[in-house]
C-alpha cells in the first residue's frame, strides 16, 4: 500500500484524474518497469501488463493490477500478477501548512490608502478585483481605516497585484523592505516587502478649485470644476461651460490638490423652471441649460431662488429635484480661492451635480420593490467589531450609506457598470405584472435608472445550493412515498 503526500487540489477528485493520467502512460506492455514512478522496488523486473480495478470514487483508493516478469535461472522466466493499492492522504503542502499555522507569515503586503471621508472607491475596487480574480494569491485581506491591506506569500504576487491596481485607479506607490533574517554562511537574506499605495483623493461628484498654475496648464479650465469620473484617469468638467479634460495620475501628483466639497455636502434643490441653450457635449449625453432652483429645505420658510447654469439640461424638467453644492453657505479655507476672489473673481451660488431619484426610490422601497441584483463581497478581517464596541455606531451607518450610494451609481452609470460583475438575486421575488401596474399608476417612475436583466450574471454558487436543496427534497419525497 502506497501513500501519496502533498497532493494539493482545488477539487476533491482531481487526484483520481492525476493518477489515471500518470498510470495510463505505463499501460503498454513495452514500457520498462524502471520507468514506473508510483511503484518502488521494480527496477529488476519487467512490466508486461497494467490495468485498473474499479473502486468507489469517494474511497480515496486507486487499485492497479500489474503483471511483471523476471529471469530467475538459466533463461527461465517467472511471471507474477499482483495488485497495488494507492491511498491518498490529504496533507497540505508546506507553504499552505505554514500559512494556516500562522497567518502572519507573509512576505509582501500591499497597503492601499485613500484619504477621503468615504470608501466608495474601495467598493468599486473590490468589485473589479472580484471580477478579474486579481486577489487569488492573497493569503489575508484586512479592512482598516482609510484603506485595505492585501497580504501575499511571495513578492512577485504583490508586484503583480500592484500592476493590476495601476490600470484600475489613479495612484502612486513606494516600495520598502525590512530584513527579517539572514544566513552569513551562504549569504541568504529574508525580507518582508511593503508596497504603500496612495489613491488620488478625488472622487466622482467632487467639486474642485484648481490652483492657478494647474488651471493654466489645462487651457485655463475652471478654476471651479466637477469630477465626473475617477477611474484610472480623472475626468474634470466645467459645469457652466461643459469644457472637460482628463488628468493622468503622474500629472496630478506633480502638483496635488484636494476637493473643495465632496458628495457628503450635497443639498437637494427643486427645479422651478429650466430652459436649454442647445449646446451639447459628450455625444449628446450632456446639454447646457439655464435653470431656476430653490432649496427643498427652504420651502415654507422663505422664497429664495437661485439662477444657475447647469450641464443637466437633458435630464431635468420643472418639478424634478437635483443635488448640488450651496456655495453661499459654505465656508472655505483655501489660499488659492481667497487669492482668486481678491483679484475680482466670483463663484456661482449653486452648482448642480446630478439628478436626484431619492423620492422615487423611497416610494419603491415602501411598495416592497427591492433590487433584483446583488454584489459579491470579499472576505476581509475588519476592525468594525472593535470600533462598534467603542461606541462608533455612526461609522457603521456611514458605511451602509456609502454602499447604498455605490449601488445607486452602478444603476445610473452604464460605463461604470461595465467594469464590475452583477449577479441575479435569487431571493428577489418580482411582483405580478398587474400589481406593478396598479402600484405605478400615477407615479413618475419611468425614468428611474434600473439595470437591465441581460446585464446580470447567474450566481453559480446559489444555483448549486438550490440544486442540492431540490435534490434532498426529491430524495425525501421518494423515501416518504416508499
Amino acid at each position: 500500500m502506497l501513500s501519496m503526500r502533498y497532493l494539493h487540489y482545488e477539487q476533491p477528485f482531481q487526484y483520481v484524474r492525476q493518477l489515471h493520467t500518470i498510470a495510463s502512460r505505463y499501460h503498454s506492455p513495452d514500457t520498462e518497469a524502471s520507468q514506473h514512478p508510483l511503484v518502488q522496488g521494480m527496477q529488476q523486473v519487467k512490466l508486461v501488463d497494467a490495468g485498473f480495478i474499479w473502486t468507489e470514487p469517494h474511497s480515496r483508493r486507486l487499485k492497479t493490477k500489474l503483471t511483471v516478469q523476471s529471469e530467475v535461472f538459466n533463461g527461465a522466466i517467472l511471471q507474477q500478477t499482483f495488485v497495488v493499492e494507492y491511498v491518498v492522504e490529504t496533507h497540505m503542502c508546506p507553504d499552505c501548512s505554514k500559512a494556516a499555522a500562522n497567518p502572519n507569515t507573509w512576505t509582501a503586503v500591499v497597503q492601499v490608502r485613500q484619504h477621503t471621508e468615504h470608501k466608495r472607491t474601495f467598493m468599486f475596487l473590490e468589485q473589479v478585483i472580484l471580477k478579474y480574480g486579481a486577489a487569488a494569491n492573497c493569503i489575508n485581506i484586512k479592512d482598516i481605516h482609510e484603506g485595505v491591506d492585501f497580504y501575499f506569500s511571495k513578492r512577485s504576487h504583490g508586484q503583480r497585484f500592484l500592476d493590476f491596481l495601476q490600470g484600475v485607479v489613479p495612484m502612486r506607490y513606494r516600495t520598502d523592505k525590512q530584513l527579517v533574517s539572514h544566513n552569513e554562511q551562504n549569504a541568504t537574506y529574508n525580507y518582508k516587502y511593503t508596497f504603500s499605495v496612495e489613491i488620488v483623493p478625488i472622487c466622482k461628484d467632487d467639486l474642485i478649485f484648481l490652483p492657478s498654475k494647474v488651471s493654466s496648464s489645462m487651457g485655463h479650465l475652471g478654476p471651479l470644476v466637477l469630477c465626473t469620473r475617477a477611474m484610472n484617469t480623472l475626468h474634470f468638467m466645467e459645469p457652466y461651460t461643459m469644457r472637460s479634460t482628463q488628468v493622468e495620475a503622474p500629472v496630478f501628483w506633480r502638483a496635488p490638490y484636494r476637493a473643495l466639497l465632496n458628495s457628503r455636502h450635497l443639498v437637494e434643490y427643486m427645479v422651478l423652471d429650466i430652459e436649454t441653450t442647445g449646446q451639447t457635449a459628450a455625444n449628446g449625453k450632456l446639454e447646457l441649460a439655464d435653470a431656476q432652483v430653490a432649496r427643498v429645505a427652504d420651502f415654507g420658510s422663505n422664497d429664495t431662488t437661485y439662477h444657475v447654469r447647469t450641464h443637466l439640461g437633458h435630464l431635468l424638467s420643472p418639478g424634478d429635484t437635483a443635488l448640488g453644492y450651496d456655495l453661499t453657505r459654505a465656508n472655505f479655507v483655501e489660499d488659492e480661492l481667497e487669492a482668486f476672489v481678491q483679484k475680482g473673481g466670483s463663484l456661482p451660488d449653486v452648482v448642480l451635480v446630478r439628478k436626484s431619484y431619492e423620492e422615487r426610490r423611497r416610494k419603491r422601497h415602501v411598495k416592497g420593490q427591492g433590487r433584483s441584483w446583488k454584489l459579491k463581497r470579499m472576505t476581509m478581517d475588519s476592525d468594525d467589531a472593535m470600533q462598534l464596541k467603542k461606541g462608533q455606531q455612526a461609522q457603521a451607518d456611514r458605511r451602509h450609506q456609502d454602499l447604498e450610494r455605490f449601488m445607486q451609481e452602478l444603476e445610473e452609470d452604464p460605463e461604470m457598470r461595465s467594469k464590475v460583475a452583477l449577479y441575479k438575486d435569487s431571493a428577489h421575488k418580482p411582483a405580478p405584472a398587474q400589481d406593478v401596474d396598479a402600484m405605478t399608476e400615477g407615479d413618475d417612475e419611468d425614468d428611474l435608472p434600473e439595470i437591465p436583466l441581460e446585464e446580470l450574471l447567474d450566481d453559480m454558487n446559489a444555483l448549486q445550493l438550490e440544486e442540492n436543496a431540490q435534490g434532498r427534497h426529491s430524495d425525501g419525497d421518494e423515501s416518504m412515498d416508499g
